[in-house]
């Protein structure tokens, strides 16, 4: 038996043959339903314990960190000491002026040494400070990365761990834009904001002890305004975080809409809907759009009041500083040193400010990303048995009272199910449009949790072992094709991914694929692109039919797999069917009854109750529902 992945396995795309035990690759979910139309513009739920958790991240990167931190705080720190250098320096040269004005010498530039003291320690101290500043930035990029890897590495997994109905009300794009935009606006505030915050609080809580050691008044004066400005900031967080919480969503739902349009497009064009895709696609940008702005115009106005602030810093320091250089208690150089200061001390507002528009959008992606991983994941027993190797098993199916209704829907699709299909048997599920035969056999790979009831392969109740178990001696190939970008052989390999190129070949030949193979460019070795339109739906229809050759099921499920091949591919099919159906358990859900006529049972399926069963002979001589079903066919041939 295959190894068994260290993850639950995937939901599959249509047409996947499952067989997640031995397959480790993943896959996207199937469609969704919806944009996310209405999203309400609410505040953040819960952005504090997103911050939180996103903090447990960095904790995984202690060393790092620490590292990154301490070589902020030392550039920070030669950077603050900068000034002192260079208002000494202008002391000097200030002194040496006024000497000259007087008639003194001036400045002996020859004997000046404790000048070019001063400047030597500047051009140091700011080039150590910048090396340091670049180290750090290194750190923290590296730091950035990994826990954007590690997000998206969990996102991934995640989906995995989802039951189908999730994937039923959240739509593609909204998903991705999680895995995508959410997590690269984490990595873009890490990577930037790290640094900066302890880059601007190292920076103001050294600019305030070098501004009180240089004049304490004056540092006095200078702060004086800056509670005004925390307060303002404040109130702007308040009311505009729910719109930043809301951008995020309708970026989300906006992807959505753009995702749904884009692989739809043959069918936009082909209905002529494009007007309606249009109109769809602008209710939700105009969503984005009026959020969007509303944050950023709320956000954009804590620039401007840090600006304010430094300014009127500027004004009190020139006053002031004049008044004390007039009175003779303060030099030209503590001066000029002082304005040096007040220009830094506005820095790290100024960058506090725009971080805070920035934490403000992280808040929001990360109560996303959280939010999604924090979604219930399906169930697995909490004490398993250990499933049987799939080659020792029989393969007899019981269906017991098997009653099932989706999650978001009162509606129950499967009422009360019992049938007992016995090892090798080839059995045929028939009934409208919606009584149930898809959602049934779904069921049996346990793509959906039952409501009621237990269903048995070789008297053991599948809820009792791990799907992975289960999954591996089960095999499916859905009427909706499904194929992954890369080449023939890889997409049939999918079904075994250690098979030799012989062995996918012998797979092609049985579906009756190895012709049209040969013909193509390349052969095997052609890529099938991202649309999978570059082979006819047929051929696509052969491939996974091949793929199912090759995982070599112990039962196997096809939903209409001849649905969509001429009549003579069809034939040629049925006859490969039939062979590979021989020793093994079978379910087939037919559309065309004509194909089923050898079954050795047929269970007829209306509004989810089994109403008939038995052979094709036996049901049409009963004259019931079976046979109105099957006779209604030609009657609408003809």
């Amino acid at each position: 038996m295959p190894n068994k992945p260290s993850q639950p396995p995937t939901v599959p795309p249509p047409g996947r043959v499952v067989r997640p035990g031995s397959n480790p690759r993943h896959f996207g979910p199937g469609p969704g339903r919806g944009h996310g139309a209405g999203i309400p513009v609410e505040k953040a739920r819960d952005a504090k314990a997103a911050y939180k958790k996103l903090l447990s991240y960095l904790g995984k990167y202690k060393l790092p960190l620490l590292v990154g931190v301490v070589l902020t705080f030392l550039s920070t720190a030669l950077s603050i000491l900068g000034p002192r250098q260079i208002g000494d320096s202008t002391t000097i040269l200030f002194n040496g002026f006024q000497s000259k004005l007087a008639g003194g010498p001036g400045i002996d530039f020859s004997a000046a040494g404790e000048l070019w003291h001063y400047v030597r320690n500047s051009i140091l101290l700011y080039s150590s400070s910048m090396l340091l500043w670049i180290l750090q930035g290194l750190i923290f990029a590296k730091v950035a990365t990994s826990v954007s890897y590690d997000l998206r590495l969990q996102l991934i997994r995640k989906i995995d761990r989802l039951p189908v109905a999730y994937f039923n009300r959240v739509s593609h794009g909204d998903v991705l834009s999680r895995i995508t935009n959410d997590v690269d606006t984490l990595n873009q505030t890490l990577n930037q904001g790290l640094g900066e915050i302890v880059h601007s609080g190292t920076l103001l809580v050294g600019i305030l002890i070098m501004m009180f050691a240089t004049q304490w008044t004056m540092a006095l004066a200078a702060i004086a305004i800056v509670p005004v400005m925390l307060l303002s900031v404040m109130l702007i967080v308040k009311f505009s975080q729910k719109h930043f919480k809301a951008q995020q969503d309708y970026l989300g739902s906006t992807n959505g809409t753009i995702e749904e349009a884009y692989a739809g497009q043959m069918v936009v064009r082909a209905y002529g809907a494009e007007e309606k895709t249009i109109a769809e696609f602008d209710e939700q940008n105009n969503k984005l759009r009026d959020a969007a702005w509303k944050a950023q115009f709320l956000s954009g106005l804590m620039h401007p009041i840090a600006s304010v602030v430094g300014n009127l810093n500027y004004v009190i320091v020139c006053i002031l500083g004049a008044k004390l250089a007039l009175g003779g208690t303060l030099g030209v150089g503590a001066i000029t040193e002082f304005i040096m200061y007040i220009r830094q001390f506005n820095q790290p507002l100024m960058q506090l400010s725009q971080l805070m528009s920035t934490f403000q959008q992280t808040g929001a992606a990360a109560e996303r990303v959280f939010e999604f991983l924090a979604e219930p994941e399906m169930t697995e027993p909490a004490d398993p048995g250990d499933f049987p190797d799939c080659a020792a098993l029989e393969g007899s199916v019981r269906f017991e009272h098997v009653r099932f209704g989706y999650e978001d829907s009162d509606e129950i699709v499967i009422k009360d199910f019992s049938a007992d299909v016995k090892a090798g048997q080839k059995v045929a599920i028939v009934g409208p449009t919606g009584a149930g035969k898809t959602t049934l056999v779904k069921l049996l790979m346990r793509f959906h949790e039952l409501t009621g009831g237990a269903i048995y392969i070789d008297g053991r109740n599948i809820a009792d072992y791990p799907r992975s178990a289960v999954r591996d001696c089960l095999g499916m190939v859905l009427q909706d094709t499904w194929l992954t970008k890369a080449t023939i052989e890889d997409n049939i390999r999918y079904g075994k991914l250690d098979a030799t190129h012989e062995e996918v070949k012998a797979a092609a030949k049985t579906a009756q694929a190895h012709a049209f193979i040969r013909a193509l460019p390349d052969g095997y070795r052609m890529e099938i692109n991202e649309e999978a339109n570059n082979i006819s739906q047929g051929q696509k229809q052969l491939l996974t039919i091949a793929r199912a050759v090759l995982a070599n099921p112990r039962v196997l499920i096809l939903d209409e797999a001849t649905s969509s091949v001429d009549t003579r591919t069809e034939i040629l099919i049925q006859k490969a069917m039939d062979n590979l159906m021989k020793g093994r358990t079978s379910f087939i859900i037919a559309h065309r009854l004509s194909t089923i006529r050898n079954a050795d049972l047929i269970l007829c399926l209306n509004h989810g109750d089994i109403v008939e069963q038995g052979t094709h002979d036996e049901l049409l001589a009963a004259g019931g529902f079976y046979a109105n079903l099957y006779n209604s066919q030609f009657e609408r041939a003809a």
